[in-house]
């Protein structure tokens, strides 16, 4: 008998525990990870009643590639594009919350008397909040709909993001075993710079390669190329000293940005459950009973900082943000919970060696409570907002929801602030490009060049030709191109009041970028030569600055292409109240009076159809605003009062959270019943003989009746030797007819006399 590998006995044990462990916590409709983790405790070290997993050390190699897939799986579903989009409400509420919670984890921590890295761990592990168990306990209750909710879920993406760089920066802190300001400040540039940088690349390079060969790719290749592309940058990610996850996480969120994005993340789901699956296994595994009995009071004392501190520090933010005190008490309430990033956190110190092993007791006990208290607690949102609104005093609810109101008006951005950050945008991307540039020739480029070269100066020489005329175009946007939005040409057009003010930022640009040409002369001669070369180098190319002009237009259309492809694959098939509602939803501030848009179908047997928008009353019984109605292909914006609703009419309703809850009970409960659809066993094939009990001679099929009377179809039709298969409806029954008859068993023995028994299908 060949040797088994233990490899494959630990999997296979893993996997069917997991399952079974799962199936059940789907019966009891409980979070799956909790139940992986669980698994995990049944055949790890610290358990002798099942088998145990004799090779740790090939389960946590598996259990890393699981991170890295649940990493890359997240980027695919998060985009940078979509944090920009998420705006300031979710950004604001998103940092406080986080900032606060940290610093209370590690101070609780260090009350505890744990060590420094213990408790900053503790802080990054309570950072993130579950997005799993919010998505479940918000469908459960039905809030998905509501304005908090939304803004719920753009904090959950600003955590996922903000996660990952507190993991680079653990890990930086877990390595040198310092906390100094300038390292810290020195890994965070380095950090938001190959992020940049490798955005950048990405977009640029990855779509349009995925379009050349998109004939050739299959579902198989797709699949290899996908996940061949996150393991190289997972490997990149390491070389330059960041972590696998990172690195994972960067690749996906590009590939998120190209039209393949929805294909990868299918075809990726099953790799990702199942190394995902044995990744929480393997934190089950590490759970010792013992610890978590001896460190019970530290369990309860980091969930009640976790419900209480997330909930005060969340509704805080929200409040600063501009929310009312209403939804910022609905949002703390949802976000009070440890989040599955808890458990890569602390995998991340373990691997590091710099945590000691009580956490990860800790981290799973308090996440299993708030697993539970998040539905009661997201349930009882609104009765804690009547507690709070009737302790604190009249005028204080008053002020904060005036403060709301005012705020959110505020947030429409002025010209000046739009071309602002327009400009940012030019400098900031050119400037990294350069710096990418030039730091490939000066590592890479010269001292290849140098080797190659007789002579030291004609290397070096060499490398400055290509170092510049790679950099041309680049170095064109960031001296002369200007924002190309609207705005920005309004305030060059008004020239009393912001003419001079341009003028001068083009002037600081220039002189950015000549200084700049003579700072990378000075990588590859003496600071004297680039005194003399920059003169000269900017007269050689001011004749043929139209030809770079247009070479950084070319490939800047380029990236905002690939950028922009996915979602212009998107509008393409975008419907016309789609576009709509996007329309409403991005150009009207109707977070500023709680106020958003949904959707409703209308039911064929609704009590509305038929009637018009003033018989309805909805607007003055409910005070909701039908925006638009899409019938068919036909899309009727800003319906008058005479417009009639009819049957499967979609209807844009703008209302707030408190209209659309009285209003939308009324909608659906108003509907008929429909009839029970027939069981497919109450179908029946019989067959019936036109005689004079059933008066059926005579009559065509279609006036007999028999369709209605039976919901049912004549199939055959036997007269004499004669048999008609699907007979016409216009044909008349005859005496002595034998009819074959698909319907409801019941109907049809209501209506007629059966024959000898036909075997019933």
């Amino acid at each position: 008998m060949g040797h088994l590998p233990k490899l494959i006995e630990d999997l296979a044990l893993i996997l069917i525990v997991g399952a079974m462990v799962t199936i059940l916590f789907r019966r009891i409709r409980q979070p799956l990870v909790l139940g992986y983790i669980l698994a995990g405790f049944l055949v790890g070290p610290h358990l002798s009643i099942f088998p145990t997993v004799a090779d740790m050390e090939n389960v946590e190699t598996l259990a890393e590639i699981g991170v890295i897939f649940l990493l890359f799986s997240l980027g695919l579903e998060f985009s940078f594009k979509k944090l920009m989009r998420i705006g300031g409400t979710a950004s604001i509420t998103a940092g406080i919350e986080i900032v606060f919670i940290t610093l209370a984890g590690y101070i609780t921590g260090k009350l505890m008397g744990w060590t420094t890295m213990d408790c900053l761990f503790l802080g990054g592990m309570l950072a993130s909040s579950s997005t799993t168990i919010i998505i479940r306990a918000f469908d459960e209750l039905g809030v998905k709909t509501k304005q908090f909710a939304r803004v719920v879920f753009g904090v959950l993406v600003v955590e996922d993001i903000v996660v990952i760089l507190l993991m680079v920066i653990l890990s930086t802190v877990a390595v040198t075993r310092t906390i100094e300001g300038s390292q810290l400040f020195l890994t965070i540039t380095r950090l938001l710079f190959f992020l940049i940088l490798w955005f950048i690349a990405g977009i640029f390079i990855l779509p349009t390669f995925l379009k050349r060969v998109k004939t050739l790719l299959d579902e198989e290749t797709l699949l290899i190329l996908a996940i061949g592309l996150c393991l190289g940058m997972v490997v990149l990610a390491t070389q330059v000293g960041f972590s696998a996850e990172l690195g994972a996480f960067i690749m996906g969120s590009i590939l998120a940005e190209t039209t393949k994005a929805e294909k990868v993340e299918h075809l990726i789901k099953p790799v990702k459950d199942l190394f995902g699956a044995v990744f929480f296994v393997s934190v089950g595994m590490l759970i010792d009973p013992l610890a978590i009995k001896e460190y019970g009071w530290a369990v309860i004392l980091v969930t009640l900082l976790t419900i209480f501190g997330k909930f005060f520090s969340t509704a805080a933010g929200a409040l600063i943000s501009g929310q009312t005190l209403k939804q910022s008490v609905q949002v703390g309430m949802s976000m009070a919970q440890i989040g599955e990033f808890a458990f890569i956190v602390a995998t991340l110190g373990l691997s590091l060696g710099v945590i000691s092993d009580f956490l990860f007791p800790v981290a799973v006990g308090a996440s299993a409570i708030t697993t539970f208290t998040t539905p009661y607690l997201i349930r009882y949102a609104d009765k804690a907002y009547d507690l709070i609104a009737r302790i604190l005093p009249k005028r204080w609810v008053n002020a904060l929801d005036r403060y709301a109101y005012s705020t959110q008006v505020s947030q429409v951005e002025g010209a000046w602030q739009v071309a602002a950050k327009s400009y940012v945008n030019i400098i900031l991307i050119n400037l990294i490009v350069l710096a990418a540039i030039l730091l490939l020739s000066v590592k890479y480029l010269l001292p290849l060049l140098i080797q190659w070269s007789d002579r030291e100066v004609v290397g070096r020489g060499i490398a400055l030709g290509l170092t510049l005329t790679v950099s041309l175009p680049f170095l064109w946007g960031l001296m002369a191109k200007r924002p190309g939005n609207m705005t920005y040409r309004e305030l060059w057009l008004n020239r009393s009041a912001s003419f001079g003010a341009l003028r001068i930022i083009d002037i600081l640009r220039i002189i950015g970028g000549v200084l700049l040409i003579g700072f990378i002369i000075d990588q590859f001669f003496s600071t004297l030569v680039s005194l003399i070369a920059v003169p000269l180098i900017l007269g050689f190319l001011l004749p043929w600055a139209h030809k770079i002009q247009d070479l950084y237009h070319r490939l800047e259309d380029r990236f905002l292409d690939n950028l922009n492809a996915r979602e212009s694959a998107a509008k393409a098939n975008l419907t016309a109240e789609k576009r709509l509602h996007q329309k409403f939803t991005s150009s009207l501030k109707l977070s500023a009076w709680d106020a958003h848009m949904i959707d409703l179908k209308v039911d064929p047997h609704s009590y509305s159809v038929g009637k018009s928008l003033e018989e309805l009353g909805w607007r003055e019984h409910y005070g909701v605003n039908v925006a638009y109605i899409r019938r068919g292909d036909k899309l009727i914006y800003a319906p008058d009062r005479n417009q009639k609703i009819y049957p499967h009419d979609q209807l844009g309703i703008i209302a707030t959270d408190e209209q659309i809850q009285q209003f939308k009970p009324a909608f659906d409960t108003c509907e008929s019943i429909e009839p029970a659809e027939p069981h497919v066993d109450d179908i029946v094939l019989q067959k019936i003989q036109v005689d004079e009990s059933n008066l059926l001679a005579g009559q065509t099929i279609r006036n007999s009746g028999i369709r209605e009377k039976t919901k049912g179809l004549v199939i055959g039709i036997e007269r004499g030797s004669q048999r008609m298969i699907n007979p016409r409806s216009d044909l008349l029954f005859e005496e002595g007819d034998i009819v074959w008859l698909v319907g409801e068993r019941h109907k049809i023995h209501e209506q007629f006399s059966i024959m000898a028994p036909v075997h019933e299908h």
